[in-house]
């Protein structure tokens, strides 16, 4: 999990609805799109920075491209983001 990127993918809104709605199951591109109200590129570009990410799968069949959730990655960050706040309970008792 390259984190920068993880979390400047997370950084944006429409991001994290795209992962919400994948959270689903896989879905193709042009239906994602009709999600939104934004022009291809700029779909297009969300794609990129997900994928770059590892946070979404995609396979093409055919003339269209399904996305789907990398759960790998996303079990992995969810593991880092429970460690953190498990730490931060943990801490929250001492006193230094």
């Amino acid at each position: 999990m390259s984190g920068n990127k993880t979390f400047r993918a997370l950084a944006d809104p429409t991001r994290r609805e795209i992962l919400a709605l994948l959270r689903h199951g896989e879905i193709t591109a042009g239906a994602l799109a009709e999600k939104f109200d934004m022009t291809k590129p700029a779909m297009s570009h969300h794609f990129k920075v997900l994928k770059d990410a590892d946070l979404i799968t995609s396979r093409r069949e055919g003339q269209q491209i399904w996305y789907g959730l990398n759960t790998t990655v996303v079990q992995d960050l969810m593991a880092w983001a429970m460690e953190l706040a498990g730490d931060g309970k943990k801490n929250k008792g001492k006193r230094s």
